[in-house]
């Protein structure tokens, strides 16, 4: 199983920390969000581990180097100018034709199964499998429940209930034939483009932790659950 990690992004949200150190290498605990990442995917039977790179990349190389302390082989793709989402895979081709891989944003904390998430794309044999995760938002407004003209309750401020792209997927390499060479191309625009072409796209729920490490307060939360979920990786 090959695994492609996008730790490519600026990191705006994340300044002024990013402005130093790439994002997918801030400190979470004793490690990294990108450590954690790789210790979760071998741990999951990841066999390589491609790492796609853009801003600050020569620091991502460094840290990482080529894989030997984490006894799996670790190489890097470098773009030359931002191509999203889903066209770092563009520069892969011919390392990603023989088989399924996963695909994952550098940003993202889980502890999902990787293992059972793949092997349930081998069984729904769909061209691209969405890891999907269900999250609550707050609603900031009482919610009115009424009869004809009456108030009959109402509910302050309750929740939504949202199902979420998660950051993570299965593609299968038939699905390069839909995704433009070395062109800014989202994994929105692949999934849109095979839809309008009546294509099914699969999913996965995950109920297992999962955090996206969007901003400050994010990372903060990163650091608050790194014992309970995330120090026995290291």
């Amino acid at each position: 199983m090959k695994a492609v990690i996008l730790a490519g992004g600026l990191g705006v949200r994340l300044r002024p920390f990013t402005q130093i150190i790439p994002k997918p290498i801030l400190p979470i605990g004793e490690s990294s969000v990108l450590e954690i990442q790789i210790n979760s995917l071998i741990k999951h039977g990841a066999t390589e581990i491609i790492i796609a790179t853009n801003y600050k990349s020569n620091i991502v190389k460094a840290y990482l180097e080529d894989g030997k302390k984490y006894n799996i082989p670790i190489t890097f793709s470098l773009e030359d100018k931002p191509l999203g989402t889903c066209g770092p895979i563009s520069l892969l081709k011919e390392k990603l034709k023989d088989e399924p891989f996963i695909l994952m944003n550098g940003d993202i904390l889980t502890n999902a199964d990787f293992s059972s998430i793949y092997n349930f794309s081998l069984e729904l044999k769909s061209g691209l499998l969405v890891v999907t995760k269900k999250i609550h938002t707050p609603f900031n407004f009482g919610k009115v429940i009424k009869e004809g003209d009456y108030i009959t309750d109402i509910k302050e401020k309750p929740d939504f209930e949202i199902e979420i792209i998660s950051g993570i997927y299965v593609i299968n390499p038939s699905i390069f034939k839909h995704i433009p060479e070395d062109k800014y191309f989202g994994i929105d625009d692949l999934i849109n483009k095979l839809l309008a072409r009546n294509e099914k796209v699969g999913r996965y729920l995950i109920k297992e932790y999962w955090l996206d490490i969007g901003s400050l307060e994010d990372y903060d939360q990163a650091q608050k659950v790194y014992e309970e979920y995330f120090s026995d990786n290291n």
